[in-house]
């Protein structure tokens, strides 16, 4: 299953919801219209002692209204209260939970090793750093990945998890949340935090009910009983609740722990990790845990009384599919000896033998560093299939590269101002009379110092080949989005005039900017997360053909090389959309190409993946794909929320 079928099979999931929330709300209103039925029949009507009660009609169309539109009510509006609560994405689970934001230039030992780990994962899966929450009064060893993109994901982990796992265990953990990011897991999970929300509202309504009064002692007050029918019907939300969340969550458990070992090829990782929940257990207490129990890594919850209402598969079956020889003993949880991690220090690196991966070029390692990336070309066929599917490979060039920026990059990297300071140094030209002048304009522009920050990391930032800077930024976020919402408008504006400074915009400044912008400004609630609008290519022609005409455009100066790279694309979607005409320049430029791009975005996945493929047949028509080329894609694929690991070198023709 490529990444594209996990994105469709989420979205399938999406359907399923819809139904086990119509039938749990079916059976709420039929629960509340018998009960509402029951209590005012009782308490409705006057009779003497000795008389006999008055028939029952079962069917009372008036009420049936009433009850109908009141469950709807506070359904949908309970949902949509939790649904707009969680919409800046899974800050807001890791917050309730009672998770704290880890510094991204935290000393911390423990929290260090926790940062590189997920930053190294990041890199090797091609997404922004998400950001890392602990959750310190939570001893039990759990984790969750919550968001509705990989741009506004965040991973929370226990105290437990942090302090009682080794790194490699640790290394399991994590990777077993990215599968949960890149393969469309997070949205889904909010709507059932959502859904659950609104079904359980009846029972808050309830309890208000059950203690309000009638106007005098003597008189019956059929709502006080409502309010006590209310809250045991409430129980009713709760299992169907749960049951929405062992539905939806258990088969993915098994998915995303055989996705950890393919990404990490280091089963005793993720196996030892369930081993210690076996010990420590992974309870979390927080009032909100029910709410949050199917985003889990381990089961949060007590042991549901049916086993149908469980949101994750038994740790023993569990831990025997990733380790067939496991002896049945669960491990006793101790605080491993952390090692201090610096910042370009990653995880211990594993037997040559058991890893022969081939050098990397200027990165320092060795044979026992990381993958190697194509110096100058790279295959076409190894584009997409790795997209969604890192590899070990992948995971030990992310180390290596990550370890191949100097300490200052580093340093800069992880704190905001400085940060700003980075992404303008990445942009300034590299003719001393103009860099001069942008130097001097972004002294007034931009925040005080920034313009001496942005010249002492410009030396730094040269020497960094054009395939890391990319990666870099994305270090970079973590600590950008703790910009204030004004020091963000002026980055944003600084940002926008340096890139239009030397009067020509070049295609990766424009995704550079597309990306820093897409990734932060949702943190100041500028954009909401975007749902699929279009399901076939017909109406997206022209935005198809304005990608395929930039990328065109860019990679040659003959001007019938560009039409003969802009057919090899288009001929890959013929079938799927109307003929698509080759844009000059002009009718393809950066304006055009940032439309085009926003409305792509809200294509479905398959649109998405047929988009990307004629992409690379453009890029790659003369045979192979120069190396600034392939990271153009990578850049234009993350607009797109698919994001293509790095390209790596596998020894493999």
């Amino acid at each position: 299953m490529d990444f594209f079928e996990h994105q469709d099979r989420a979205r399938k999931n999406t359907k399923v919801l819809v139904v086990y929330f119509a039938i749990a709300v079916a059976c709420i209103i039929a629960s509340v219209y018998v009960a509402s039925l029951l209590i005012f029949y009782g308490t409705g009507s006057e009779r003497q002692p000795g008389e006999p009660l008055p028939e029952l009609v079962l069917w009372d169309a008036q009420l049936f209204l009433y009850v109908v539109l009141g469950t709807l009510g506070v359904v949908i509006i309970g949902s949509l209260y939790k649904t707009a609560a969680l919409s800046k994405g899974g800050s807001a689970v890791a917050e309730a939970l009672g998770g704290r934001l880890i510094s991204p230039n935290t000393s911390h030992p423990e929290e260090r090793k926790l940062r590189n780990v997920i930053e190294e994962m990041a890199i090797a899966s091609g997404v922004p750093v998400p950001k890392v929450y602990v959750l310190d009064d939570e001893k039990g060893i759990n984790a969750f990945a919550a968001g509705h993109t990989p741009g506004d994901a965040a991973i929370g982990v226990t105290r437990g998890c942090m302090t009682l796992l080794s790194r490699d265990e640790l290394q399991g953990v994590i990777g077993h949340e990215f599968s949960h990011i890149l393969n469309g897991d997070m949205r889904l999970n909010l709507r059932i935090m959502g859904v659950i929300f609104g079904i359980v509202c009846l029972a808050v309504i309830g309890r208000i009910l059950l203690f309000s009064r009638g106007r005098s002692r003597q008189e019956k007050n059929p709502l006080m009983f409502l309010g006590l029918a209310l809250i045991v019907i409430g129980a009713i939300g709760v299992f169907f609740g749960r049951l929405i969340q062992a539905a939806l969550s258990r088969q993915r458990e098994f998915l995303a722990d055989a996705s950890a070992v393919q990404f990490t090829r280091n089963p005793a990782g993720l196996s030892g990790a369930l081993q210690k929940i076996g010990g420590a257990g992974s309870k979390i207490e927080s009032a909100h845990a029910g709410e949050a129990s199917h985003m889990f890594f381990g089961n949060g919850m007590g042991r549901p009384f049916l086993g149908a209402l469980a949101t994750h598969p038994p740790l023993d079956a569990r831990i025997r599919a990733i380790d067939p020889g496991w002896d049945g003993k669960f491990k006793k949880a101790s605080a491993p000896m952390v090692e201090a991690e610096s910042p370009r220090r990653g995880a211990a690196k594993p037997p040559v033998s058991r890893f022969p991966f081939p050098p990397v070029p200027g990165m320092p390692g060795g044979r026992a560093g990381a993958a190697g990336i194509a110096a100058n070309a790279v295959l076409i066929g190894a584009m997409l299939p790795n997209l969604g599917n890192p590899t070990p490979l992948h995971l030990r060039y992310a180390e290596a590269l990550r370890n191949s920026y100097s300490e200052k990059l580093q340093s800069a990297a992880r704190e905001p101002l400085d940060a700003t300071a980075l992404v303008y140094a990445m942009l300034l030209s590299p003719d001393d009379t103009l860099r001069a002048k942008e130097l001097a304009e972004l002294a007034r522009r931009a925040a005080p110092g920034m313009g001496e920050k942005s010249a002492a990391l410009w030396p730094e930032v040269a020497s960094v080949i054009a395939r890391a800077r990319l990666p870099l930024v994305n270090l970079a976020l973590p600590a950008l989005r703790q910009l204030r919402p004004d020091e963000f408008e002026q980055f944003s504006q600084a940002l926008q005039w340096l890139i239009a400074s030397d009067d020509k915009i070049e295609l990766f400044e424009f995704v550079l900017q597309k990306i820093v912008r897409r990734h932060l400004a949702s943190q100041w609630g500028e954009t909401r997360p975007a749902s699929v609008r279009f399901q076939t290519l017909a109406p997206l022609a022209r935005d198809c053909a304005v990608v395929l005409s930039a990328l065109a455009n860019t990679g040659s100066s003959n001007a019938a090389d560009r039409e003969k790279a802009f057919q090899a694309g288009a001929s890959h979607l013929q079938g799927k959309t109307d003929e698509l005409q080759f844009l000059s320049r002009k009718e393809s430029g950066l304006e055009q190409l940032d439309t085009a791009l926003d409305r792509l975005a809200l294509a479905a996945p398959q649109i998405k993946k047929h988009l990307l493929e004629a992409c690379v047949q453009v890029v790659g028509a003369d045979g192979v794909i120069q190396t600034r080329e392939a990271e153009l894609l990578r850049a234009i694929a993350d607009t797109l929320d698919c994001p293509i690991p790095p390209f790596v070198e596998t020894g493999v023709n």
